[in-house]
């Protein structure tokens, strides 16, 4: 009995220290670094593409980049006691504080994969333009080297990232760069409402990404595989007082617990405006498109009338109006 006692104690010590050992390395080598194989590509700044990347950076990179002066110098994005404290980085044109050393194929690289010029791993919340296609990336680099005011140099970064020891895990262990596209992307015309609504909603917008279940069963490389995709129930940061905001809405065409019974007007509204279909504002931690073309509008509703029904239970994922 007693050799039987010491052998379990022996066992249960050397997986203590075992799991202790673990915890030092990841503590240590703090979130990973991999190889860079950016493109060779120099991006040709046409008026054309500098306003098209104006148009997709103001409303999706300024959600997170946006600092108080107004311009792309970053923001605090999360502080959990779980994962620690994460800025947006600096993202105009200052050679040190920015992204001003970026070589286009660097930034193209980064948009693509979520790997920085330097090799690290820009984590957690730095989404990944996988499905954006080639015209679309350029045309955000471009704007990014234009002379607009928000991109002008700012020397002074956000503070450090805190991650925390549970962070360092989870990126080293679940959590991996996508891969470089092997092939060129295109997007679909426009003429084509449906095809192009989706591409949108996947590719530009990733509406996707917050309205499935959860940021863990995501699928980017396949959205529509997400768990619960554009059903909601993903909980998102509310960016006012970064509480937990109410579970993201069902946006699939559901008569009573999605957008079934709105109209395209009201659709407009909420993305725009944050305007629900009762006039009940929405949660804060829906951003407001005030910049989306009736045309994008336009496809996107079309593509959400083709998107198989998913049938959540308010209790899990909110109302339409939340």
């Amino acid at each position: 009995m007693k050799k039987a006692l010491k052998i379990v104690g022996i066992a249960l010590g050397t997986v203590v220290l075992l799991i202790a050992a673990a915890a030092l390395y990841f503590n240590i080598k703090g979130i990973p670094y991999y190889e860079v194989n950016a493109p060779e590509v120099t991006v040709e700044p046409t008026p054309e593409r500098v306003a098209r990347g104006e148009y997709i950076v103001n409303q999706t990179c300024v959600i997170c980049h946006l600092g108080k002066d107004g311009k792309l110098s970053g923001t605090l994005m999360e502080d959990d006691p779980d994962f620690g404290t994460w800025y947006a980085p600096n993202i105009t044109q200052h050679p040190e504080a920015g992204i001003g050393k970026y070589t286009d194929g660097e930034l193209m690289y980064l948009l693509r994969t979520g790997i920085k010029h330097d090799g690290e791993f820009a984590l957690p919340f730095m989404p990944r333009f996988n499905l954006l296609s080639d015209e679309d990336v350029k045309s955000i680099i471009a704007y990014l080297r234009s002379d607009a005011p928000r991109v002008q140099p700012v020397g002074t970064p956000p503070p450090p990232n805190e991650p925390t020891l549970l962070a360092k895990v989870v990126a080293n262990l679940a959590m991996k760069p996508l891969p470089y596209p092997e092939a060129a992307i295109t997007a679909p015309p426009r003429t084509d409402e449906v095809a192009y609504g989706k591409y949108l909603v996947n590719g530009v917008m990733m509406c996707f990404s917050c309205h499935s279940a959860s940021f863990e069963t995501l699928d980017e490389v396949t959205p529509e595989n997400s768990e619960g995709y554009l059903g909601g129930g993903n909980r998102i940061i509310n960016p006012q007082d970064r509480t937990i905001a109410a579970p993201s809405a069902n946006i699939t065409m559901h008569p009573e617990l999605g957008l079934g019974q709105w109209t395209k007007e009201q659709f407009a509204n909420a993305v725009r405006f944050g305007q629900g279909a009762d006039g009940v504002a929405l949660s804060p931690a829906m951003p407001k498109y005030t910049l989306m073309s009736e045309e994008d509008i336009s496809a996107i509703w079309a593509y959400l009338q083709t998107v198989p029904v998913v049938d959540k239970a308010l209790a899990e994922a909110g109302t339409a109006n939340e």
